[in-house]
Protein backbone atom coordinates (compact mmCIF):
# COMPACT_ATOMS: atom_id res chain seq x y z
CA UNK A 1 0.00 0.00 0.00
CA UNK A 2 1.19 3.66 -0.47
CA UNK A 3 -0.18 6.68 0.63
CA UNK A 4 0.35 9.92 -1.75
CA UNK A 5 -0.34 13.10 0.16
CA UNK A 6 -0.68 16.31 -1.16
CA UNK A 7 -1.16 14.49 -4.33
CA UNK A 8 -2.35 17.15 -6.30
CA UNK A 9 0.86 18.38 -6.59
CA UNK A 10 2.33 15.77 -7.94
CA UNK A 11 4.19 15.19 -11.17
CA UNK A 12 2.05 13.90 -14.43
CA UNK A 13 4.71 11.42 -14.97
CA UNK A 14 5.02 10.32 -11.26
CA UNK A 15 1.09 9.65 -11.21
CA UNK A 16 1.31 7.64 -14.71
CA UNK A 17 3.95 5.79 -13.72
CA UNK A 18 1.83 4.58 -10.26
CA UNK A 19 -0.65 3.39 -12.83
CA UNK A 20 1.28 1.57 -14.78
CA UNK A 21 3.50 0.22 -11.49
CA UNK A 22 0.21 -0.48 -10.02
CA UNK A 23 -1.33 -3.48 -12.08
CA UNK A 24 -0.36 -6.00 -14.34
CA UNK A 25 -1.68 -7.72 -17.21
CA UNK A 26 -4.11 -5.37 -18.30
CA UNK A 27 -5.20 -4.54 -15.18
CA UNK A 28 -6.38 -8.13 -14.27
CA UNK A 29 -3.88 -8.21 -11.32
CA UNK A 30 -3.21 -5.84 -8.77
CA UNK A 31 -0.10 -5.28 -7.42
CA UNK A 32 -0.47 -2.34 -5.59
CA UNK A 33 -2.86 -0.39 -3.91
CA UNK A 34 -2.70 3.43 -4.01
CA UNK A 35 -4.13 6.30 -1.59
CA UNK A 36 -4.66 9.77 -3.24
CA UNK A 37 -5.24 12.20 -0.88
CA UNK A 38 -5.41 16.03 -1.45
CA UNK A 39 -7.40 18.75 -1.73
CA UNK A 40 -10.30 20.15 -4.61
CA UNK A 41 -7.90 20.21 -7.33
CA UNK A 42 -7.05 16.54 -7.46
CA UNK A 43 -10.33 15.49 -8.52
CA UNK A 44 -10.17 18.32 -11.54
CA UNK A 45 -6.47 17.00 -12.44
CA UNK A 46 -7.86 13.52 -12.96
CA UNK A 47 -10.02 14.65 -15.69
CA UNK A 48 -7.36 15.83 -17.25
CA UNK A 49 -6.22 13.89 -20.89
CA UNK A 50 -3.59 13.11 -19.38
CA UNK A 51 -4.13 11.70 -16.10
CA UNK A 52 -8.20 10.36 -17.50
CA UNK A 53 -6.70 6.80 -17.45
CA UNK A 54 -5.69 7.05 -14.04
CA UNK A 55 -8.83 8.69 -13.13
CA UNK A 56 -10.64 6.47 -14.55
CA UNK A 57 -9.16 3.43 -12.81
CA UNK A 58 -9.88 5.12 -8.91
CA UNK A 59 -12.59 2.69 -7.61
CA UNK A 60 -13.47 4.80 -3.98
CA UNK A 61 -13.66 8.23 -3.62
CA UNK A 62 -14.45 9.72 -0.38
CA UNK A 63 -14.67 13.95 -0.56
CA UNK A 64 -14.23 15.08 3.33
CA UNK A 65 -15.43 18.52 3.89
CA UNK A 66 -15.10 20.68 7.23
CA UNK A 67 -15.81 18.62 10.31
CA UNK A 68 -18.77 19.95 12.11
CA UNK A 69 -18.43 20.77 15.82
CA UNK A 70 -19.74 17.63 16.79
CA UNK A 71 -17.37 15.44 14.97
CA UNK A 72 -14.63 17.40 16.26
CA UNK A 73 -15.25 17.14 19.71
CA UNK A 74 -16.31 13.57 19.25
CA UNK A 75 -12.72 12.82 17.43
CA UNK A 76 -11.13 14.73 20.50
CA UNK A 77 -13.21 12.74 23.19
CA UNK A 78 -12.30 9.57 21.46
CA UNK A 79 -8.89 10.17 21.59
CA UNK A 80 -8.91 11.18 25.19
CA UNK A 81 -10.21 8.31 25.91
CA UNK A 82 -8.21 6.20 24.01
CA UNK A 83 -5.09 7.90 26.06
CA UNK A 84 -7.20 6.63 29.26
CA UNK A 85 -7.57 10.17 30.65
CA UNK A 86 -10.51 11.68 29.49
CA UNK A 87 -10.38 14.12 32.25
CA UNK A 88 -6.83 15.87 30.58
CA UNK A 89 -9.09 18.61 29.13
CA UNK A 90 -11.75 21.07 30.90
CA UNK A 91 -14.66 21.33 29.17
CA UNK A 92 -13.92 24.95 28.13
CA UNK A 93 -10.40 24.22 26.88
CA UNK A 94 -12.08 21.60 24.50
CA UNK A 95 -14.73 23.63 23.13
CA UNK A 96 -11.68 26.32 22.66
CA UNK A 97 -9.49 24.25 20.63
CA UNK A 98 -12.98 22.95 18.64
CA UNK A 99 -13.69 26.50 18.04
CA UNK A 100 -9.80 27.11 16.81
CA UNK A 101 -9.99 24.03 14.70
CA UNK A 102 -12.41 25.79 11.94
CA UNK A 103 -13.29 22.43 11.16
CA UNK A 104 -10.05 20.50 10.77
CA UNK A 105 -8.74 17.55 12.10
CA UNK A 106 -5.26 18.50 11.24
CA UNK A 107 -5.71 21.58 13.08
CA UNK A 108 -7.33 20.41 16.02
CA UNK A 109 -4.44 17.77 16.41
CA UNK A 110 -1.60 20.10 16.36
CA UNK A 111 -3.32 22.50 19.18
CA UNK A 112 -3.88 19.80 20.80
CA UNK A 113 -0.30 18.29 20.47
CA UNK A 114 1.48 22.04 21.43
CA UNK A 115 -0.70 22.09 24.52
CA UNK A 116 0.19 18.46 25.64
CA UNK A 117 3.79 19.24 25.29
CA UNK A 118 3.32 22.36 27.66
CA UNK A 119 1.27 20.77 30.39
CA UNK A 120 3.58 18.15 30.36
CA UNK A 121 7.02 20.29 30.46
CA UNK A 122 4.96 21.96 33.34
CA UNK A 123 4.04 18.43 34.85
CA UNK A 124 0.15 19.91 34.76
CA UNK A 125 -2.64 17.05 35.44
CA UNK A 126 -5.19 19.14 33.57
CA UNK A 127 -4.86 21.14 30.72
CA UNK A 128 -6.85 24.59 30.67
CA UNK A 129 -8.02 27.47 28.92
CA UNK A 130 -5.16 29.45 31.11
CA UNK A 131 -2.77 27.18 29.29
CA UNK A 132 -4.22 27.85 26.14
CA UNK A 133 -3.94 31.58 26.39
CA UNK A 134 -0.31 31.08 27.87
CA UNK A 135 0.82 28.97 24.76
CA UNK A 136 -1.11 30.74 22.07
CA UNK A 137 -1.32 34.54 22.88
CA UNK A 138 1.49 36.68 21.45
CA UNK A 139 4.34 37.52 23.03
CA UNK A 140 3.63 40.75 25.21
CA UNK A 141 6.14 43.75 23.78
CA UNK A 142 7.55 46.30 25.93
CA UNK A 143 5.97 49.74 25.69
CA UNK A 144 8.04 52.28 24.25
CA UNK A 145 9.35 55.10 26.44
CA UNK A 146 7.15 57.99 25.45
CA UNK A 147 9.32 60.41 27.72
CA UNK A 148 11.20 63.51 26.06
CA UNK A 149 14.71 64.57 25.24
Amino acid sequence: MLILDEAQEALTQVLCELRILASKDFDARQLLCVIFAGDGRLPERLRTPELLPLGSRIRRRLHLDYASRDDLTACLDHLLEAAGNLALMTPELKATLVDHAAGNYRILMNLCDELLAAGADRGLPRLDEKLYLEVFSPPQRPKASTKKR
